[in-house]
């Protein structure tokens, strides 16, 4: 059972209504990174997770998810009320859409079920989590950039933040399962390549780093040689 509360958990005040910017606003309502997406995913995924704990914390963060919906769709709203008649209204989406939201990104696309990134392992779901969450947070700072209103700042700094506090979420939920650097969920055991680094690409000098050494990684140097 759901229950909507008008309050959001943080305000909106927009205080210079800017329509183009309202249509990159769109990005974070119908886009791959929007909040749409992010709030059915863990939704969704909380329904695979048979630890109950995790599950309350996918859940208890899809419904902020929908909570921070609601703040970019306000957010939409108050930059395209009254403002129909101006040239900068005139050029955006709305104009043959109308003011406030749609389920389209800042380039017109219509959101899609495709951008839900659930497969049914915990594991697996909460490292798609902590991506989704960088490509919201690289979003919007991109939008902070170009905000003009500090009323807008102001909600979009709150919006980046809460991304940030939840991929420390999700980090801290694999390493209760201690999958926070263990690559490997599933049943079936690799192969005895799996500690292997091919050098495939060499400029002259070959760069090396943890991600290509010992003690986890056997290095081959020259793999068309090793054949």
């Amino acid at each position: 059972m759901f229950f909507h509360k008008k309050d959001p958990i943080h305000s909106v005040d927009v205080k210079e209504p800017n329509p183009r910017f309202a249509q990159l606003l769109l990005e974070q309502f119908g886009g791959a990174t929007g909040e749409l997406t992010a709030a059915l995913q863990y939704w969704t995924q909380s329904f695979h997770c048979e630890d109950p704990g995790i599950r309350d914390m996918l859940q208890d963060i899809a419904l902020e998810e929908f909570g921070h919906l609601e703040m970019v769709g306000q957010l939409i709203e108050v930059h395209t009320k009254n403002v129909d008649q101006t040239e900068a209204y005139k050029s955006t989406l709305f104009a043959v859409r109308g003011m406030g939201p749609h389920l389209l990104d800042s380039q017109g696309n219509t959101w899609s079920a495709s951008y839900v990134n659930e497969g049914g392992d915990v594991v697996r779901d909460l490292r798609a989590n902590i991506a989704a969450e960088a490509g919201a947070r690289q979003t919007y700072e991109s939008l902070i950039k170009l905000a003009s209103d500090e009323g807008t700042k102001n909600t979009l700094v709150h919006l980046l933040t809460r991304e940030i506090s939840h991929t420390q979420m999700f980090m801290k939920a694999l390493d209760s399962l201690g999958k926070l650097t263990d690559p490997f969920f599933g049943n079936i055991q690799p192969d005895n390549t799996v500690d292997i680094y091919y050098n495939l690409s060499t400029n002259g000098k070959d760069e090396r780093g943890p991600w290509n050494s010992e003690p986890t990684f056997r290095y081959v140097a020259d793999p068309g040689a090793a054949k």
